[in-house]
């Protein structure tokens, strides 16, 4: 094949770009000559003027021309300014013309040389510049006036330079320009060959033939392949081949037509006329919906327009529908497995599953559940009692039956035929069907013309047991339910009835250990003059715990305040808490110390965790806490201990808050371990605060916080008991509370000392008789003469058993609280016992007729004795309404 042609087209092209260079570049040289010697012609005039006006407005050169010889000042002036400029001479002349300086000093007194009116003009002021030749060449001359202090005219200066240096300044640039020039012919030359190569890589050496050969496979190519292509320059298509015409129904020779005129779809002609880059922009053209990608060509580094490809995506974008719904449907229901069935709470389930399916599967969802159902018991099989709980939606305007309303769920609804058949019921038009109107007829139309139009009733079951309907409805502006959608509602139902069982049984049960719980609590506080008493409990929302506490009146006028903790929820801790109660109180009654209280109970607990063991009820342990605390309000004295649980807040009367350091004890059913009592003295009106976990911790709040706060809430001002738990629960009490709550709070009283008699007792029988006297008179001056005799039998019995049976010392206590408390100690801890005498006996009837005179008796011992009481009840008139 001859690849001359070829070569010679290169070379041709490569020809045409050097000259090209060439011309340029010469050209480029003579007009930077020139233009460098237009330059310094005016760069001239400006020097020559501004030495010329410089040196007339010098000081000294207007004396100088007023004064009696002015060429000897001024001819050394002018030589110095020659000397030290770029100027060729300056010549000062006066008023006449008369040279006054020159370089030449044959010249000097001689009239000056110029065209005529030239010395008028300077006269006049002017300053000019002027071009003339000379006998060494073109000279550029200004003339400037020089001027008096007062503005008169006394001379001028002419100052010139000559061309000829000038443009020896503009030669000297010559041979860089010519420098320049040659570089860039040498880049010029180099740009051709690059240009030159580029273009024989870029058709790899083909000839016409072949080239146009290519031309026409690209073109077959173009206009059979599946996917449209338009080239569009500026607002003109340029190129669109078989494809792009049929996918966008183009006109016949519509190459060249504006984009105005091709009927296309506004959206495709806003993009290729914009001609911005996209990728897999979606458009709707024809029916179709068009994958469009553009972008812009380059064409030798200049813009050539853009090119756009067009792909039918009709049927992808269907079968990506399906799936897209199918992933909704998925993601619905991860989503309403995560948002269902959160709470134990039957209704609040039930608002969880309309929040979850609207708006995505739904715009309103209703929820009826059978009365039953909500009372957390199992429906009747018939019933159709419901009561709507939940309306929800994206509008709250829905005029469907509202919330808290009961019905009764007639036959023909879908909530009747969902019911009978398990399945959910489809009504894709509701004014096409009137099925659904029997159960609110009244308000059927204002639905109809709200823009309610599509309906799926579901029923909810769980383990074949019905709970309720849940229905699903669709309003303006979304599709009417398909038959797809059935098993998604269905499932989303599904779901829901599971959790309102779990959460039906599980408020079934907590129901019953509530009212267990309650039952097992005080339901009042007892009779007593020690204390002033407020008290909360609130049960845990997340099941019923085993925390308890009591008020339990002792001898001798003091109270035992109790608080307590069980391990654990439910039904097994709130029986658990009724037996500690209940030993509480036994225990309490024998008048106990609190370590040894404690340590009773303390085996009790072990004792129901070894049973339960041996039951097979599981290893659990059952595990409590206590804190048991005595106040005497005689003495002040104030004795507690405990097993595990915080100690009691202490406010003093000015305002003073503490934690008392009370010796540690294990929690009760560790077993073996000691128990320490921890004593102090109250002053009157200090405040005992007595809480469980409950109240200082929480999810968000470790204990040392809680406690933080409550001592700054009792540092707050004097409170009355209530007052003081009202306070303590609005800054403590949580939002949803993990753990039971108990808050004990007990205002000391002190005891009035008028009312209080006490005698050491010799031991000597006679004695009886001085203790009954004593005991009269104090029973007299406090209006009890009526007790009298039976005080002094009750003394006699036991002041005579403590001299007989006991040991020194033996002293006698009387106390008018409520009832009269008589009191006898003695040294010994030996117990009496009361017993039935035989008819033959001649003694033992002495505790009898105590017993029997007095409303209850018992026996307390501390570490130096004994104290055997009595308690006679009393009127209150008796006591002062105590």
């Amino acid at each position: 094949m001859d690849r001359s042609p070829r070569r010679s087209i290169a070379g041709q092209v490569f020809l045409l770009q050097v000259g090209t260079a060439v011309l340029l570049i010469v050209t480029a040289v003579v007009l930077l000559v020139f233009q460098a010697q237009r330059d310094s012609t005016d760069d001239a005039r400006r020097t020559s003027l501004g030495v010329a006006e410089s040196f007339a407005r010098a000081p000294g050169t207007a004396t100088a021309l007023t004064g009696p010889d002015p060429t000897a000042v001024l001819q050394p002036r002018t030589e110095g300014v020659s000397d030290s400029t770029d100027v060729d001479y300056v010549v000062v002349f006066d008023t006449e013309g008369i040279r006054l300086t020159h370089p030449d000093p044959a010249l000097i007194g001689k009239r000056v040389v110029g065209p005529p009116g030239l010395v008028e003009r300077v006269m006049r002021g002017e300053a000019f510049t002027r071009t003339f030749d000379t006998s060494i060449g073109p000279t550029v001359n200004a003339d400037a006036p020089v001027r008096a202090a007062d503005g008169r005219v006394v001379g001028g200066v002419a100052v010139g330079i000559t061309l000829t240096n000038v443009n020896e300044s503009a030669h000297r640039q010559l041979p860089a320009l010519l420098g320049v020039g040659g570089a860039s012919l040498a880049l010029a030359l180099g740009a051709a060959a690059l240009v030159t190569r580029r273009l024989r890589r870029q058709t790899h050496g083909l000839g016409p033939v072949e080239i146009t050969r290519m031309y026409e496979h690209h073109d077959a190519v173009l206009h059979t392949i599946r996917e449209g292509v338009l080239i569009v320059d500026g607002d003109r298509l340029v190129l669109a081949n078989d494809e792009a015409r049929r996918l966008l129904g183009l006109p016949d020779r519509c190459e060249g037509l504006p984009l105005a005129r091709l009927g296309l779809d506004p959206g495709i002609a806003d993009l290729l006329a914009a001609g911005d880059t996209r990728t897999d922009e979606p458009h709707r053209a024809g029916g179709r919906l068009l994958a469009v990608s553009q972008r812009r060509l380059d064409l030798g580094g200049t813009a050539g327009g853009t090119v756009a490809t067009l792909r039918d995506t009709t049927e992808l974008h269907r079968e990506r529908g399906r799936a897209e719904r199918a992933l909704r449907r998925l993601e619905l229901l991860y989503d309403a497995s995560a948002r269902i069935g959160t709470t134990l709470d039957v209704e609040r389930t039930a608002e969880e599953l309309a929040e979850a399916s609207t708006p995505s599967c739904a715009d309103f969802v209703t929820v009826e559940l059978l009365e039953a159902v909500r009372r957390g018991e199992e429906a009747a099989p018939g019933d159709l009692v419901m009561h709507r709980v939940v309306l929800h939606g994206v509008r709250d305007d829905a005029p469907l039956i509202p919330v808290g309303e009961a019905m009764t769920i007639r036959p023909g609804t879908p909530a009747t035929t969902g019911l009978d058949s398990g399945h959910a019921v489809l009504i894709a038009d509701l004014r096409a069907e009137t099925g659904w109107q029997r159960q609110d007829p009244a308000r059927a139309p204002a639905v109809l013309d709200y823009g309610i139009h599509s309906l799926i009733s579901v029923p909810l079951r769980a383990r074949g047991i019905a709970l309720g309907v849940a229905n699903f409805w669709r309003g303006a502006g979304s599709e009417p339910f398909t038959r797809e959608d059935l098993s998604i509602t269905e499932e989303l139902a599904s779901r829901a009835a599971v959790a309102i069982d779990n959460a039906r049984r599980y408020h079934r049960e907590h129901t019953v250990a509530v009212a267990l719980q309650r039952s097992l609590l005080p339901h009042g506080l007892p009779a007593q003059s020690a204390l002033d008493i407020a008290y909360r409990y609130l049960p845990a929302q997340a099941g019923v715990g085993g925390d308890w506490f009591d008020v339990i009146p002792l001898s001798g006028a003091r109270v035992a305040l109790v608080v307590g903790d069980v391990a654990g929820h439910g039904l097994h801790a709130a029986a658990t808490m009724g037996r500690l109660r209940t030993a509480v109180h036994n225990f309490a009654s024998l008048d106990m110390a609190p370590d040894e209280l404690l340590g009773h109970l303390d085996e009790l607990v072990t004792g129901l965790d070894r049973d339960r063991t041996e039951a097979g009820g599981g290893t659990e342990i059952v595990g409590a806490t206590c804190l048991y605390v005595v106040y005497d309000p005689v003495s002040g004295d104030c004795t507690m201990a405990r097993a595990g649980h915080p100690p009691p807040a202490v406010v003093r009367p000015d305002g003073r808050v503490d934690f008392p350091e009370l010796p540690p004890g294990p929690p009760l059913g560790l077993g073996g371990l000691p128990f320490a009592t921890a004593s102090f003295r109250l002053p009157e009106g200090s405040r005992l605060v007595l809480f469980t976990n409950g109240l200082v911790t929480d999810r968000d709040r470790d204990i040392e916080t809680g406690l933080d706060l409550l001592r700054s809430r009792l540092s707050d001002g004097d409170r009355t008991p209530e007052e003081t738990c009202a306070a303590i629960l609005d800054a403590l009490l949580p939002d949803r509370p993990a753990d039971d709550i108990v808050l004990l709070v007990a205002r000391t009283r002190a005891f009035p000392v008028d009312r209080v008699a006490e005698w050491d007792v010799p031991h000597d029988p006679a004695a009886v008789a001085g203790v009954r006297a004593e005991a009269t008179r104090r029973l007299t001056e406090w209006g009890l003469e009526e007790t009298a005799f039976t005080t002094e039998l009750i003394l006699s019995e036991l002041v005579t058993n403590a001299i007989r049976h006991g040991a020194a010392p033996v002293r006698v206590r009387l106390l008018l609280d409520r009832s009269l408390i008589c009191e006898v100690s003695d040294g010994s801890s030996t117990a009496p016992h009361l017993r039935m005498a035989a008819g033959t006996d001649e003694g033992g009837r002495g505790l009898f007729l105590v017993a029997q005179c007095s409303g209850r008796w018992g026996t307390r011992y501390h570490p130096h004795g004994k104290v055997i009481w009595t308690e006679q009840p009393l009127t209150e008139a008796e006591t002062g309404g105590r």
